[in-house]
């Protein structure tokens, strides 16, 4: 076994792209046993992250499905559908990301699931919570950024809506979905019980925006507009330095106190505009301006060790390009060079958290798709035969994950 808190939790995983995997990966990362179940076309991930070495074989899917097995059935077909009926017997987890509708057509709603094991933890990730108009609506990170009110934050910084360029929504719900799970892990192992677990990505993001945004609507009535205008200022951003960029938030007294001597505006530490966090709060545009204008007369070397010393939250500006060179990164091993079986050497991502219970101690790369079929079924029960069978029928299907399927 693997090791790690969530060693002996089998997870059926019939997700794809971003917001399953990343559950799943997590999980894997901690001692999950995770059986990918794919179409013979396999997860899309595979395809939409970009070209790779191997067809199928994306960097993004690299990224989001180490730890884990694979197996390719076809569940439209009623032999497919057994098959993984079989598998479920011995789960702990179903995790699915496709429209409630599609599961139920599929004959894996939540009553039919756990028929077949009675304690499983059922856990269902799609677009939109199914007590609203929206419920039946195909979704993807872009579409729950613009509807959620991601986008229109874009529009009042800058003018004009746009999305945040990294999968935001479908991240955020992933990490949710992994806390909804490990507390009904936590239940059923007190009670025996199993669940039923929504998250919608809709309401999820919802959420993330208007606990920050309600603001003065808060009350009823309100007192005032939408949105932080700390946070949506536009000059709430790097700021230029004589060399590059920096990053630094200084918010208590203290801290921006010893910003204004540092910067050489002591001055501003008695100007009532300035003297106590609410009065900053309501003069912010004013106060980023001082602020960003003082800090492009050094260097960013020069300014960080000057803040390290004041104790300043400060950092310097990495680029996409810079990261793999971070000194702290570099330090704590972040990214770490593997052979994979088809795609050569690969940089794999190390899990960024710890726990002194232990994590997992083996290292699966990504698998190729249905790399594993044959290994799952057998250890299901079938006979040698009857896994021969289901992979000379088209239900399920084997691949060996030794011989690449595409060219450098």
């Amino acid at each position: 076994m693997s090791g790690g808190s969530l060693e002996g939790i089998k997870v059926i995983d019939m997700t794809s792209v971003v917001v399953g995997p990343l559950v799943t990966q997590i999980m894997a990362d901690h001692g999950a046993d995770v059986i990918k179940v794919e179409s013979k076309s396999g997860d899309v991930g595979r395809f939409l992250g970009g070209l790779g070495r191997t067809e199928g074989m994306s960097p993004k899917y690299l990224h989001l499905n180490r730890n884990k097995r694979s197996i390719s059935l076809d569940l439209k077909d009623e032999a497919g559908r057994a098959v993984l009926l079989r598998l479920l017997e011995s789960a702990d987890v179903l995790l699915w990301n496709i429209r409630p509708a599609s599961m139920e057509r599929l004959g894996l709603s939540y009553e039919e699931v756990k028929r077949i094991k009675t304690d499983i933890i059922y856990c269902g990730m799609f677009g939109f919570g199914q007590d609203g108009c929206y419920r039946d609506m195909p979704a993807y990170d872009p579409i729950i950024q613009g509807v959620s009110g991601v986008a229109d934050l874009n529009r009042r910084m800058t003018g004009a809506p746009a999305y945040v360029p990294y999968v935001l929504a479908d991240r955020t719900t992933g990490l949710i979905a992994v806390q909804l799970i490990a507390m009904a892990l936590f239940k059923r192992e007190r009670t025996g019980q199993g669940q039923s677990i929504e998250v919608p990505m809709y309401e999820n993001m919802v959420t993330q925006v208007m606990t920050e945004h309600m603001y003065l609507h808060t009350f009823e009535p309100p007192i005032g507009p939408f949105g932080d205008p700390r946070i949506l200022d536009p000059l709430n951003s790097p700021i230029p330095t004589l060399d590059g960029y920096i990053c630094i938030s200084a918010n208590t007294n203290e801290q921006v106190f010893a910003f204004f001597d540092l910067t050489g505006r002591p001055e501003l530490k008695s100007d009532e505009r300035f003297s106590s966090i609410s009065a900053r709060f309501q003069n912010v545009k004013e106060y980023f301006s001082i602020r960003n204008e003082s800090l492009r007369s050094k260097t960013t070397t020069e300014w960080m060790k000057l803040f390290s010393v004041a104790d300043i939250p400060a950092a310097p500006f990495n680029t996409l390009e810079s990261l793999q060179d971070d000194p702290h990164l570099l330090e704590a091993g972040m990214f770490e060079r593997v052979e994979h079986p088809t795609e050569g050497p690969i940089w794999n991502i190390r899990p960024a958290n710890k726990m002194s219970g232990g994590m997992r101690q083996d290292f699966f790369a990504a698998p190729s798709l249905g790399q594993d079929t044959q290994d799952i079924l057998l250890e299901a029960g079938y006979t040698e035969q009857e896994v021969a069978a289901l992979i000379a029928s088209g239900v399920a299907q084997q691949h060996d994950s030794n011989v690449a399927t595409g060219g450098v």
